[in-house]
């Protein structure tokens, strides 16, 4: 039998059961749905009778910025849209099974019951499914497969030693900018190797409004990862994934809907950034998070320069170009003055001011910036440069943007910077990046007391314990002591250092020479950070090279002398694979637990009390507390051939201390970034929820924080905000007339009708 029928006929045979499952086939009436004056209900319908845990949508554009209200129907089929601004809405019904319903014109005050359509097949089901359903029909090469023995053998470049590794590289290289399987990815006019060739290499002219005068960099950039699998290999594993869709192929698994607390989520999003990519946003102080009550959001525009800002109340937006001077300062640029800068990660501090990284100093500058002058010496003296030197020219710059008097400022730093986090104490602002050797920060208070980047610029390098000896000789039984005398590490053996998800290099800790009696620095390249409530000290997750791994870093009393690190990377299993790999996110919890989203489509729970060994020669590996991990396979179906992990991709992830959604304190949350949603972990019950954005489709998010903006007992008082951060935003539903980003707001309500 035909393999390509073999997949429809389950896929269609998956479909119909599911249908049948999901429609309440009772055609009882539902119990009356309760009017209000802010707000739209009424029961959705279908000819299979009222139809449970589906989406209704309402969505208007006579708001100062388009806004979109979206709930879940409960058991009965009922609904209601809570928090409706005065406004005339299309409201409409979305759910796996259905095609989208007719729009009807309502406002609230008044109820509307809706007819919903069943799907007439599973190919018209599927177009909304989200985009890891369809990644998942891609079929990696084999275990057998490798190591790669390159063109003049199986065609799989040599630096491909395993699966994991390639995985590794076909996720990250792809999924780290937009989703993979959605619409525009899954359907190609020219469906061979030379098609998928011309799409990569496929470039935005100069000046585009979305990726400025990037566009060529993206599009050498896909090139030159195609070329990393062994090209011809490469492209066409994607090419047989194109064309088995062109050719009728459907998901193997139907999506389930949304069950017990997914059904009382709600959603509200506003369209923001003018139409730009925003790379990141956040909403308030992330240790206090009733600092900012209905204040503003901030975005940072990656690649673009730009400062977004969006107040929720009343959908009010700002926008502000900035550029960095070669006299090493940074100012707000008149509105319209295009800027040319590399805005990364945003933050804020305890003053409500909002911190960035910008990238633009990091490695080359950007075609119309000058390099910083050699003007540094604190990078190569004083407490912190006597102790490990660093080049003394500017690496990049970490800016403050006060949003009251619209100023910026710069502090020039010795080391890269990536992403950022205030510190358990909100006395520094940490950084990571690090240039792959430090860890790095500027004092806050010393900052605002001097303005002086010697005084209040700090770092730390990655230094582990591996000869378990205090400075005097003496067995250390509970305390750590790092050789003060740099000269006298183990230093790391010579690897190729990349960004975030550079899969070569092997282990981050691997040592030319190493000597038991040395304590040992080890390198590789920090993504994801937070602070450790409980201690004081710092969780990053190292992204280089591969398998990747967790750093533990605290500072001591008096650092950089008191400073010591530990690392730890996911349990290899009995068959030499690794446990997960590709981690990106991390984020502590307040029992002194850390939990990384790994690429690999998982998420890891990491309990550092648990392990036996912290110091010694044994650590230098990263594998010796395999006792110390847990990790959940994602929701959602596996890539084929792939026994672990899920076809899902994960970015950044965020633990919910202060319970600002409605789940909990301490509730870990990680971005669903390749399935259209926010994945909560219910530890434990061992429960995944998954809270998925339904439209626009293409809901690619980076990171989420939350915050109060009434009364925290009070589920209006609450939300978890996340922003639309595919760099192509012409990948979400919509396409090219599509409006650009959303900011989306999550809640969590009593119950479906709660208003």
């Amino acid at each position: 039998m035909n393999k390509q029928f073999v997949r429809a006929l389950c896929a269609s045979t998956a479909f119909i059961a599911a249908t049948t499952v999901w429609a309440d086939t009772s055609f009882a009436a539902a119990a009356a749905v309760p009017t209000a004056a802010d707000a739209i209900g009424g029961v959705v319908t279908s000819a299979k009778g009222p139809e449970a845990g589906v989406w209704v949508i309402a969505e208007t554009n006579d708001l100062p910025t388009r806004l979109i209200k979206i709930v879940v129907t409960d058991d009965q089929g009922r609904y209601m849209l809570p928090e409706l601004p005065t406004a005339k809405y299309q409201v409409w019904v979305r759910g796996y099974g259905l095609v989208d319903s007719k729009k009807v014109e309502g406002a609230p005050g008044k109820n509307i019951n809706l007819t919903a359509v069943v799907a007439p097949d599973a190919k018209a089901a599927a177009e909304i499914y989200p985009a890891n359903y369809w990644y998942a029909l891609i079929e990696p090469p084999k275990d057998a497969d490798f190591p790669g023995t390159g063109p003049k053998g199986n065609g799989i470049s040599p630096a491909m030693q395993t699966q994991q590794m390639w995985i590794s590289h076909m996720k990250d290289g792809c999924i780290q900018c937009h989703q993979f399987g959605d619409r525009t990815t899954r359907n190609l006019m020219d469906n061979t190797p030379e098609g998928w060739a011309e799409r990569i290499s496929k470039a935005r002219p100069d000046d585009d409004h979305v990726l400025g005068d990037h566009g060529k960099d993206f599009a050498n950039d896909m090139s030159n990862r195609m070329t990393r699998f062994g090209r011809a290999r490469g492209l066409k594993m994607f090419t047989d994934w194109t064309q088995a869709i062109a050719k009728g192929a459907l998901p193997k698994e139907t999506p389930p809907r949304p069950s017990g607390v997914e059904r009382n989520l709600v959603l509200t999003s506003w369209d923001w950034a003018n139409g730009r990519y925003v790379h990141d946003s956040i909403s308030a102080d992330r240790h206090n998070p009733g600092s900012n009550p209905n204040g503003p959001v901030f975005g940072v525009i990656g690649m673009g320069g730009y400062i977004e800002v969006l107040y929720p109340t009343t959908g009010k937006q700002e926008e502000f170009g900035y550029e960095v001077t070669p006299n090493v300062g940074a100012k707000i640029l008149p509105s319209e003055q295009s800027p040319d800068a590399f805005p990364h990660n945003p933050m804020l501090d305890k003053k409500n001011r909002l911190w960035i990284t910008d990238l633009g100093r990091y490695g080359a500058p950007l075609p119309n910036q000058k390099p910083f002058p050699d003007n540094l010496p604190f990078c190569t003296s004083g407490k912190y440069g006597s102790y490990y030197p660093l080049p003394g020219k500017a690496r990049t710059m970490s800016l403050i943007f006060d949003n009251k008097t619209k100023s910026l400022e710069g502090i020039p730093m010795c080391a890269g910077t990536h992403h950022l986090m205030p510190s358990a104490d909100s006395k520094w602002m940490v950084f990571s990046g690090g240039s792959n050797k430090v860890v790095s920060w500027v004092d806050i208070d010393t900052w605002d007391a001097t303005h002086d980047p010697a005084k209040s610029v700090g770092w730390c390098p990655m230094v582990l314990d591996t000869n378990a000896t205090t400075t005097t000789g003496r067995p250390a039984a509970t305390e750590v002591s790092i050789t003060p005398d740099h000269k006298q590490w183990n230093e790391p053996a010579p690897q190729r250092q990349g960004g975030a998800g550079e899969e070569g290099g092997g282990d981050a800790a691997v040592k030319a020479v190493f000597d038991p009696k040395k304590d040992t620095r080890i390198e590789g390249f920090l993504y994801g950070t937070d602070a450790e409530p409980k201690t004081g000290a710092m969780w990053f997750a190292q992204t280089n090279p591969f398998p990747t791994g967790v750093v533990y870093q605290h500072p001591g009393a008096n650092p950089p002398e008191t400073c010591h690190t530990e690392y730890y990377q996911p349990p290899k299993l009995p068959n030499g694979k690794y446990a997960a790999f590709n981690g990106r996110g991390i984020s502590g919890d307040g029992n002194g637990v850390a939990w990384v989203a790994y690429g690999s489509g998982q998420f890891g729970k990491f309990d550092r009390s648990q392990c036996k060994v912290t110091r010694g020669a044994t650590i230098v590996e990263g594998q010796h507390c395999p006792e110390g991990w847990y990790f959940y396979d994602s929701p959602g179906p596996k890539l084929t051939g792939v026994s672990t992990g899920s076809a899902d991709h994960h970015y950044l992830n965020w633990v919910d201390l202060h319970d600002t959604l409605g789940l909990g304190k301490d509730t870990p949350m990680y971005a669903g970034s390749n399935s259209d949603s926010l994945i909560a972990v219910d530890d434990k019950n061992k429960k995944l929820i998954v809270l998925r954005v339904p439209y626009p489709l293409g809901f690619h998010t980076r990171g989420m924080d939350g915050r109060f903006d009434g009364d925290p007992k009070n589920w209006k008082g609450k939300g978890v905000f996340a922003t639309y951060a595919s760099q192509p935003v012409w990948h979400q539903e919509g396409g090219e007339d599509a409006s650009g980003p959303q900011l989306v707001k999550f809640q969590i309500r009593p119950d479906p009708l709660a208003h």
